[in-house]
């Protein structure tokens, strides 16, 4: 099975109440491959990249099997720059620098060895570009999955409606669902945003776990609670790596699945947010992931006698 990972790759600064750097390679197509390549090895990346990006990093991906023929190089440019602080509950941050430098000018070109791919995974970007990905593709998808925030749904509401219209997976937090349906309870919230396109419903919401709802059936992923968090930018996106990485390597798209999936994404993500950036990810195996997947499964096991 192959899948397409249409995204960021990018320059982060990020101070936590544990740590600061001023410089990591991040953006969202960066860390969704970084996670969906544990998985499968045919991962073909879209993406833009400045004259910066380091080729270490570039060799780092490809040896991994991911393709990186749909990832543009501009020679005179820079790559795109984000820079943000994190409250002390690490689930609030403040963005304090936002450089789109090449992303401004990103005009996503599906090549034509992408053409084909049963498995498609829009991360966080403009609506319009995720819109174009879409279209370009001549035959759809088995799975379309998309990832978004609640700065499209500030300036680009309906380009944002447009594209929920033809996707299968949304995966939001709890805040943005609350924003996008405008109701403050989850379950009416998710009943109006599948109304306007996606089958299934991912809410995330950090340290307490995840939502998955598909028509009238609701799963809940519990969060592995963790000793040390050094930094949570990449968790939503490892997230989704680990979620479509499994869909991908069963090639089954059921609600049942999807809740294996959603462990599995919740599993890699917790690595994620163990060190600043990327650097995590590259390090785990296999046997790591099932060691962390089997502790997801301890806190939902249980046995009781029935008096």
């Amino acid at each position: 099975m192959s899948l397409i990972t249409v995204g960021t790759m990018a320059f982060d600064a990020i101070q936590t109440p544990f740590g600061k750097v001023d410089r990591i390679v991040g953006g969202s197509a960066t860390y969704v491959a970084y996670a969906a390549s544990n998985f499968i090895n045919d991962v073909k990346q879209i993406s833009i990249i400045g004259n910066d990006f380091p080729a270490e990093e570039i060799q780092s991906l490809e040896k991994r099997g991911v393709n990186l023929d749909g990832v543009e190089r501009v020679a005179d440019k820079k790559s795109f720059f984000w820079s943000g602080k994190y409250h002390m509950d690490m689930n609030t941050r403040d963005t304090l620098v936002t450089d789109l430098n090449v992303l401004a000018d990103f005009n996503p070109i599906v090549p034509e060895s992408y053409q084909g791919s049963e498995f498609l995974m829009l991360g966080n970007l403009m609506p319009k570009l995720q819109l174009s990905v879409i279209n370009q593709l001549k035959v759809k998808p088995k799975l379309i999955v998309m990832d978004t925030m609640n700065f499209w749904m500030d300036i680009a509401l309906d380009d944002l409606k447009e594209v929920l219209k033809k996707v299968d997976v949304l995966l939001v937090n709890d805040s943005e669902a609350r924003q996008l349906s405008g109701e403050f309870s989850l379950v009416k919230a998710s009943r109006k945003i599948m109304e306007m396109g996606p089958q299934f419903l991912i809410i995330k919401k950090g340290e307490h776990g995840a939502l998955l709802f598909h028509k009238n059936h609701v799963f809940h992923a519990p969060a592995l609670p963790l000793e040390e968090v050094f930094d949570p930018t990449g968790a939503g996106d490892t997230f989704a790596g680990g979620f479509i990485g499994h869909i991908a390597k069963t090639n089954d798209i059921s609600f049942d699945n999807m809740k294996t999936a959603i462990i599995v994404g919740s599993a890699l993500a917790s690595f994620c947010v163990e060190k600043f950036g990327p650097e995590r990810m590259k390090e785990i195996t296999k046997e790591d992931i099932d060691a962390r997947i089997s502790e997801f499964v301890q806190l939902v096991s249980f046995d009781i006698d029935l008096v």
